[in-house]
C-alpha cells in the first residue's frame, strides 16, 4: 500500500492515443529517486483506439509503480486533467505531458520544495531536449527557446520578456489550492495558461522550480509541430477573450513579424526602391537565421538538426502568427465565439 502522508504526489498523465509514448514516459517514473511509495501515477485516457487500455493493464502487472488507469469519452486535455484530480489520493497534484521523460530526481526535486516551504500552493517548471532526441526534435526545441521566434515569451530563469505562466507540461498545485479556485476550464488549447492565470491571481505562492526540467518531445513532423504553433496563436486570443491581462504586447510580436516580412518581401517584387531596402533586410534575417543554425549545431553537436533550423524557425513564427492573426481577426474584430484552429487530426 502507498505512504499516504503529507505531501504524496499524484502524477497526472492525460493520453490520446500515445501508447508509446506512455510506455517511456512510465519507465522514466520507474527511475525516479524518490521511492515509489510517495507517489501515484493516474493515466487519463481521452478515448484511445490504440489498446492503451490493455497496454497498460499488461504494464502494471509488472511494474513497482502504483497506477490509476481512468478513462473519459474524447474531452479534451483540460478535462483529463480534471477527472485525474478527482481520482487522486494526493496532497500535490503533479502535471506532465504523455509526451515527456522525467529525469530521475524531478520528483524529488518538487517534493522537496514543498515540504521546505509549507506555504507553497503551485509550481512550475520548464523543458528541455535530450541529446539522443532525433534532430528535428532538436532542431524544434532549439526553435521554441529562441529569442528570434517565441523564445522570449517563455524565457528562462534569468531571461524572460513576458509573465512566467506554468505550462501542463510541468507544473503542478497543492490539494488545498484546487479547492480554492476549481481545475482547469473548457479551452481546447491554452487551458493550462488560463488555470495558471487564476493561480497566479489567487495570491498564493507559486515557484518556479528552474532544476526541475522535463525533457520534452514535442511533435514528430513539420506538419503537426505546425498544426501546434497555429494554435498557440488561436489560444493567445482565446485567453484574452477571458481576462485582457493575458494578452501582453510582446505577444503581437511573432505575428507582427510574419507579416511584416510577408508583405515587405511582396512589395520588393513590384518596387524597385523597396528592394534596394529589401536586400539588406534580407541579409540581416538570412544572416541572423545562419548563425542560429551555427549554434544550433554546436549546442546539440548535430549537423542536421542545424540543418533543420532554417526550416523550423520560419514555420514556427509563420504558424504562431497566422493563428493569432486569424483568431484575433474573427474573435477580436468580429466579436465572434471561441475559435479552436486544428481539432481533426491534430497529431497528424
Amino acid at each position: 500500500m502507498a505512504d499516504t502522508s503529507d505531501n504524496f504526489l499524484s502524477v497526472i498523465v492525460p493520453s490520446y492515443n500515445r501508447k508509446d509514448e506512455i510506455e517511456a514516459l512510465l519507465t522514466s517514473l520507474e527511475e525516479q529517486e524518490l521511492g515509489v511509495d510517495k507517489f501515484e501515477v493516474i493515466i487519463v485516457d481521452d478515448g484511445s483506439s490504440d489498446g492503451t487500455d490493455s497496454w497498460l493493464y499488461n504494464f502494471s502487472k509488472n511494474s513497482r509503480l502504483h497506477i490509476n488507469f481512468v478513462r473519459q469519452d474524447h474531452q479534451g486535455p483540460g478535462a483529463a486533467r480534471n477527472l485525474g484530480m478527482l481520482a487522486a489520493r494526493g496532497d500535490l497534484f503533479i502535471f506532465i505531458d504523455s509526451d515527456c521523460l522525467a529525469p530521475p530526481d524531478w520528483l524529488k526535486l518538487i517534493k522537496k520544495t514543498f515540504d521546505e516551504d509549507p506555504t507553497m500552493r503551485a509550481f512550475g517548471g520548464r523543458d528541455d531536449a535530450r541529446a539522443d532526441f532525433p534532430p528535428l526534435l532538436l532542431a524544434i526545441n532549439y526553435s521554441m527557446t529562441s529569442f528570434l521566434t517565441t523564445g522570449g515569451l517563455r524565457g528562462s530563469r534569468r531571461k524572460r520578456l513576458a509573465k512566467f505562466y506554468p505550462r501542463s507540461f510541468n507544473m503542478g498545485m497543492h490539494r488545498k489550492l484546487y479547492e480554492k479556485i476549481g481545475g482547469f476550464g473548457a479551452l481546447r488549447h491554452g487551458q493550462d495558461i488560463e488555470l495558471s492565470n487564476r493561480i497566479l491571481k489567487s495570491g498564493e505562492k507559486v515557484v518556479y522550480i528552474h532544476d526541475a526540467v522535463v525533457y520534452h518531445k514535442r511533435r514528430t513532423s513539420l506538419r503537426t509541430f505546425f498544426r501546434q504553433v497555429f494554435n498557440w496563436g488561436v489560444a493567445r486570443i482565446n485567453l484574452y477573450k477571458i481576462d485582457s491581462s493575458m494578452l501582453e504586447p510582446l505577444h503581437f510580436a511573432p505575428a507582427i513579424g510574419f507579416w511584416f516580412i510577408l508583405i515587405f518581401t511582396l512589395a520588393a517584387l513590384i518596387f524597385p526602391a523597396v528592394f534596394a531596402v529589401w536586400k539588406y533586410f534580407a541579409l540581416i534575417v538570412l544572416v541572423a537565421v545562419f548563425l542560429s543554425a551555427v549554434d544550433a549545431a554546436i549546442k546539440w553537436k548535430n549537423l542536421r538538426t542545424g540543418l533543420l533550423v532554417p526550416i523550423v524557425m520560419p514555420l514556427q513564427v509563420a504558424g504562431y502568427g497566422l493563428g493569432f492573426s486569424l483568431a484575433f481577426y474573427r474573435r477580436v474584430l468580429l466579436r465572434q465565439g471561441e475559435f479552436t484552429g486544428f481539432v481533426k487530426k491534430y497529431y497528424r
